[in-house]
């Protein structure tokens, strides 16, 4: 899958998902909500400020006569209302609002309510770049600060329910470090070997993983070759693992201002996909994030 306009294909080819929005009294989450229900890939679920929730869809038009609206007198309410809606089996996807991203993870993280599953929480971002030849997946740059290489053996495995649903059935996993060769001092090389050594003896499945990896060549064939640098993965990642949240969080924020790429992104690891986009981010991200979530919740638990 090489664009974006190929997985609003796809994700019209769904029976329409149920999402449950936490604090929704938001303009860019309601206008990227509007634009998913009017293609009928969703039925949202408004749970916030009713009367903020009309106003703001009243002034982008949005017509709510068929849409359930939940008063919720506080965030954490909110919160826990959509958390327990998706829980509970009467939502399919979970989407953040106007409302802190530490809210919503308590209630997700809840023993009661929540979406655990016993794996850690990872984000994942779905880019476009007229600079490559197909999406690519950058994970982590939102939840795990510092993972150690078992953590990143998680993201990893958490990455590829994702993958299976954009249609890449062997994805190939890029680790990325700031050199291409294994050094004690610089323990994100270490981290690579163990995860490729991992891959190597089935440990993780459903994927190849190579590294260590500098950015270029896990993204250019041409890098790749000056630098004598060999592989499947090499030139041609699916999945690219960073680091640490630093490395991550300064790529994606690159990437979406400076290169002005496409981007969606969603948490994975939970009972069902949450839709944790940050309030900078545009209403097309949320769109595009919504339908990320519906393609994954089409086909697997993630």
């Amino acid at each position: 899958m090489n664009r974006f306009d190929e997985l609003l294909k796809m994700a019209k080819t769904t029976v329409p998902k149920k999402i449950a929005i936490a604090a929704a009294q938001d303009e860019d989450v309601l206008m990227a909500v509007k634009s998913a229900y009017l293609e009928k890939i969703c039925i949202p679920i408004l749970i916030g400020n009713k009367e903020k929730i009309i106003e703001l869809s009243q002034k982008i038009n949005f017509n709510l006569d068929d849409i359930q609206i939940i008063e919720s007198k506080d965030d954490n309410e909110a919160a826990r209302t959509a958390v327990s809606m998706v829980s509970s089996g009467k939502a399919d996807i979970l989407m953040k609002g106007l409302v802190d991203t530490a809210i919503i993870l308590k209630a997700v993280l809840d023993k009661e309510i929540g979406l655990r599953t016993g794996n850690i929480l990872s984000h994942a971002a779905v880019f476009e770049s007229d600079r490559y030849h197909k999406l690519f997946i950058i994970t982590d740059a939102a939840m795990n600060i510092a993972p150690s290489a078992s953590e990143k053996k998680q993201i990893i495995e958490n990455t590829l329910p994702l993958c299976r649903s954009l249609n890449i059935e062997n994805p190939k996993v890029a680790v990325i470090c700031a050199k291409e060769k294994v050094s004690p001092k610089m323990q994100a090389t270490v981290d690579a070997e163990i995860l490729v050594n991992m891959n190597k003896n089935g440990e993780i499945k459903g994927c190849m993983v190579e590294g260590p990896f500098g950015l270029d060549n896990a993204i250019s064939r041409e890098a790749a070759a000056l630098k004598g640098v060999k592989g499947e993965v090499a030139g041609d990642a699916d999945i690219l693992l960073m680091p640490n949240i630093e490395a991550g969080n300064v790529m994606y924020k690159t990437l979406t201002y400076l290169a002005d790429s496409k981007n969606a992104g969603i948490i994975l690891g939970a009972k069902a996909p949450i839709i944790l986009t940050s309030r900078a981010d545009s209403d097309e991200a949320k769109l595009y994030s919504i339908l990320l979530a519906v393609i994954c919740s089409k086909k697997e638990s993630i």
